[in-house]
Formats: C-alpha cells, structure tokens, sequence
C-alpha cells in the first residue's frame, strides 16, 4: 500500500514558502478517503501555528503518518514507515518528532509507544486539536506525548482544512464523523467513536467556499453518510441542498451503508442532474448466513432487491462495492453465493479483501476464525477474477457511448492525455487538445480495459443539466 497523500507545491506554493524559518512539517496519508481529510485537517491546524509543509520526510522537524487500521497489511505497511523515520532520527536528526494519527494510533498506542518505541506522539481521530501541545510536550521533555480520547461532539467543523495534494478540480468535504453500526469486523467504531454530523450550515459554508477556489466537484464524506442527520436535516436533504449551490458542481458520496438507502435519498440522485448516478454500496459477502454472523442487519435477498430499486429509477448508475473472502465460518457454499452474487449485480468495481482479525472487534472476541490462510486466498483470487471479468465486460458495453467527463489531471500514463471521470464513476482518458482542468467535456468511449475507458473529445459541455453532444450512434461522429 502507498501513501494515498502527502505533500503537492504545485498545488500549495504558500506551504512551501511558509516553511521557511519555521517549523518544518511533513504528513503521510494511508487508508480511506476520510483520512485525506483528516491530514487536510491537521495541516490546517498546525499552519496555523506556523508550521510550514515540506514533501520529504528528510526535510521535516515533525514528520506525521496518518493511519487505517482496518487491513492487518496497512498496519505492517505503516510499521516499516515508521521504523524508515525512526531510523532518519537516529542518524543525523535527532530533534525530529515522529507522530502517528488515527485509527491506528487509537488502537495500537501502547505497542507502538512501549514495546517498539516508534513513536513520540500519538493522537487519536478526535485528538488533532491538541496536537501542537503533544508536539512541545514531546519537544521539551523527551517522553511520548498521547491523547487518543475519543469524544461525542468532535466534527472539527470550524477547520478550513488544507487540500494536501490537491488537483484543484476535485475535494473533500467530511459531513460527519464516527459510526455506530458495530459490524462484527470493523474496528471503526472503536478508533472512531460514534456517529455525530457537521451543522449543515457549516457544509454549505464550506462548499461554497471551493466553488469560489475554483473547484468543479466534492464527495461528502461518513462512515455511513445515509445515516447523516442534523436537527431535521437527511442525508438525502443535505446532498440535495449541496446540489443547488451550483448546477455545474457535480456531487459525489461515500460510504453508504445498504441499510440506510432510502427511497428518499433514490429520488435525489435520480433527479438532480449534477449528483453523480454513482452509487458505492459495500455488500461484504453474499451469503445470509455470513452477513448475520458480521451483523450487516441485512440479507442477500434484500440487498438484491435495493439494488433493483436503485436500477429502477436510476438505470445507468455505477455501481462498486466491498468484498472480505474467508470471514468467520465461511463455508463453500457461503462463497459460491458471493460469486453468484457479484455475476448477478454486475458491479462495475469492488475492493476485495482476505477477512483478517481485528483485536477488540465482536469477532476477534466472539467468532473462531477458522478459514485457513489457503482456503481466504483462493476464495480472493476467485473474487478478484470475476470481478475482474464483469469490470471488463461493462467496460467495454460503454464503447460508442458519449461520457462527460470532468477534467481532472494528466494521465499517469501520457503527458499528452487528460485523465477525469464520468458521472458514473468510470475514468475515461482522452488526448488533450485545448481542454484543460476542471472543464466537462463530452468524449466518444472507442477502448476500454477493466479500469479505463478512452476515447476522443467531442466538444465542451456547457452545463450539466443539458442533453449531450449527440445521441450515441450517430453516425457522422463515429467515423
């Protein structure tokens, strides 16, 4: 696992200078999309101070890494970053502060503190505002400095957070914070707290906020974004008030529990032209039996029919989801149903994981797990190759359809292509002729691979809401 955020001077020249004179300040990001933000929060915080942002961890005076703790391999990863940082202490830095941040830091603080003495600092998730003082704490007297105290009100919603790595075209904005679902395998409750949502005030503010930057699209972030509620405000509510600030600022979510997808909320992506008809909804496995033992509150029958209900009023939503191979008691049977499952819906993506125990969660204290290592990785492998499969094959039904694209940066693969997404999620590549970020062009799909659909530009999209280009098949554009 890479570093999903660190530092980008193309798009943060003020950080660069600031770090001049100043205290020197270098942020590593693993794991979700809701950790970016975090680090986007931190940064905003310590700037504040006067600590001024470098790219290398050679660099920096306080070096931070920001944490998942959902994947035992994240975990290992991070580890052998924060042994690389405590070796750049030893030779020739030895001022430097090493810090660790979130769900790992909650988690593992007395492991990574006392028994491998990594680390200086440790904040917890809902710690960052104390941050600066654990730093001078650890400065001053030599010893770790902790604070992984959880609290019930915490949403850092008056922190403008610094957008670490940005492309300028597309952000995040975090809507709430915690969860409360208790999922038999999921740490996050534990190193996140429970769930409380962001004023709505303070959303919009934000929002707005980027839209005079110059930013073209954001994706509300929660654990469980379906489950946002402030006063009498839905989710559904919020992402519809979010779409009217601007009809060009396309809107994005993520992550939605399938329990709490309500017709409600349906009928806003339906509806809103600028709400992206892209839909993350993590399944887990699709056998009844193995979703009651992680306590989803949901069975294979009824995340099926959700998801005919979302096809019925949104026929061309994207659609993605999560998958754990060789959870707890996970009989053949049990498996064959989740491949059955995945050809029946046809996911256009899905992240794919072996189950690996969490200390602290229901499982880990109540459920033997007991699918051999073998037996998880085969079951992944089959996974991953049907999924791989239909990615391809839906790829491919795209070819001779127009997409509007969002412009977002260089291809990773050619200086001379721009690399954006479609309203449905997919990432389309295109040449760049005199298109530049954060326009909407309409391109004419002619390859695809299970991951990419590339294409030729038609022309500029004025306005979301309008019809596109031409009507797919027509035959002067498709010679």
């Amino acid at each position: 696992m890479q570093p999903i955020a660190t530092i980008d001077f193309l798009s943060r020249p003020d950080a660069a200078r600031s770090a001049v004179g100043g205290r020197r300040l270098y942020i590593e990001t693993y794991g979700c999309q809701m950790n970016v933000n975090d680090s986007e929060i931190v940064a905003a915080l310590l700037m504040e101070r006067g600590y001024g942002l470098v790219d290398r961890p050679e660099e920096a005076d306080v070096v931070l890494i920001n944490t998942c703790s959902i994947r035992e391999r994240a975990e290992e990863r991070v580890r052998h970053r924060l042994q690389y940082f405590r070796s750049l202490k030893r030779n020739g830095r030895p001022g430097m502060i090493i810090g660790i941040l979130g769900c790992m830091a909650e988690r593992l603080k007395r492991r990574l503190l006392e028994e491998e003495q990594l680390v200086d600092v440790v904040a917890g998730p809902d710690a960052y505002r104390d941050l600066p003082r654990l730093i001078e704490e650890a400065s001053e007297t030599g010893q770790a400095a902790v604070n992984v105290l959880l609290s019930r009100e915490e949403t850092y919603a008056d922190i403008a957070p610094v957008r670490l790595g940005s492309n300028g075209v597309t952000a995040f904005v975090s809507i709430m914070r915690g969860c409360d679902n208790f999922c038999s395998f999921c740490v996050v409750p534990f190193t996140r707290g429970r769930e409380r949502s962001r004023p709505v005030e303070s959303i919009l503010a934000e929002v707005e906020q980027l839209l005079q930057a110059g930013y073209r699209e954001v994706t509300l972030l929660g654990q469980n974004v379906n489950s946002y509620r402030y006063g009498e405000v839905t989710f559904a509510e919020l992402l519809y008030r979010v779409s009217l600030l601007d009809e060009n600022l396309r809107v994005r979510f993520s992550t939605s529990h399938p329990k709490d997808m309500s017709n409600e909320l349906i009928a806003v992506i339906a509806e809103r032209p600028n709400v992206c008809k892209y839909i993350h909804l993590p399944v887990q496995s699709g056998s009844t039996r193995v979703l009651e033992r992680m306590r989803r509150t949901y069975t294979r029958e009824q995340y099926l029919e959700l998801i005919e209900r979302i096809r019925s009023r949104i026929p061309d939503v994207g659609l993605s989801t999560d998958v754990i191979a060789g959870f707890c008691g996970e009989t053949e049977e049990d498996h064959q149903q989740t491949l059955s499952l995945l050809e029946h819906v046809r996911f256009d993506m899905a992240y794919m994981f072996m189950y690996s125990e969490r200390e602290g969660t229901y499982a880990a204290k109540y459920l033997r797990d007991d699918v051999p290592p073998e037996v998880k990785r085969r079951r992944l492998e089959e996974i991953i190759a049907l999924q791989n499969r239909i990615s391809q094959e839906n790829h491919r039904a795209k070819i001779g359809s127009v997409q509007t694209v969002l412009v977002e940066q260089t291809s990773k693969r050619s200086e001379q292509e721009w690399m954006g997404r479609a309203d449905n999620g997919m990432v389309v590549v295109f040449p760049k002729g005199d298109y530049r970020p954060g326009q909407y062009v309409d391109v004419l799909i002619e390859e695809a691979t299970s991951a990419t659909l590339r294409g030729r530009p038609l022309g500029l999209r004025e306005r979301l809401g309008a019809p596109p280009l031409r009507q797919v098949g027509e035959p002067a554009l498709l010679t």
